[in-house]
């Protein structure tokens, strides 16, 4: 059960929501990833009034689910570019309570670093859980980076304002790449070396894409059951 180390109001303005971040932004610690044998991959979807989450525990080195977890909750922050932890994060924190799997990193749909105030979704969950935390996404939202070459492995600096920040990552040979950046407790090529340790064979790393499918899946279930 992941419990936050650290805590504050969700409930916030946007400009309440920037603060935090900024004053969270110190907390943040790059360091060489260790070993990670157990990874959760993390997902939200959205209705009109719902946020829903879902965590995959993945074993990497037995290439295996271990566990799934779900959670729903009402929808509290409006969408507001940059802020995407304060609408996410909650439904996030409450499903990785309900994960019984002792964590040894995290492996956000959403940005660390790659940010505009250097402080993404897998910032915030990794300070306030303490964890390693990654972030790979689907798209940029900051910083310039070129085109990595075709074969799965490639990578190029994804940089912002002269910082390298992350790096454009090919995940599968031919195929688009995403975009990660490290959290915390984590570098940019400890954050490489997971997604690619985490691929199963498709763009996205194996439990970020379970995750998805299981999100989807759990809110089509609590939608019909309202109906």
């Amino acid at each position: 059960m992941q419990r936050p180390m650290l805590k504050h109001q969700w409930r916030v303005t946007p400009a309440q929501g920037r603060a935090i971040q900024d004053r969270l932004r110190g907390a943040v610690r790059l360091a060489p990833l260790p070993p990670v044998s157990v990874v959760a991959g993390l997902d939200c979807a959205f209705s009109a009034d719902r946020i829903f989450a879902a965590a995959v525990v993945w074993d990497l080195e037995r290439g295996e689910v271990l566990e799934t977890r779900t959670h729903s909750r009402p929808l509290a922050f409006p969408y507001v570019p940059g802020l995407l932890s304060f609408r996410e994060a909650p439904a996030l924190l409450g499903v990785l309570r309900r994960v019984q799997a002792p964590l040894e990193a995290l492996l956000c749909d959403g940005q660390g670093l790659a940010h505009p105030r250097r402080f993404g979704l897998a910032c915030h969950l990794g300070v306030l859980l303490d964890l390693p935390a990654v972030g790979c996404a689907k798209s940029r939202l900051v910083g310039e980076g070129a085109e990595p070459g075709p074969e799965r492995g490639a990578s190029s600096p994804l940089t912002l304002r002269g910082e390298r920040v992350g790096a454009v990552l090919r995940t599968k040979t031919a195929v688009k790449p995403v975009f990660v950046s490290p959290g915390h407790r984590c570098d940019i090529e400890g954050a490489v070396r997971l997604a690619l340790q985490c691929g199963g064979g498709f763009r996205l790393p194996e439990p970020v894409r379970l995750a998805d499918k299981a999100v989807a899946a759990f809110k089509r279930r609590r939608l019909a059951w309202r109906r």
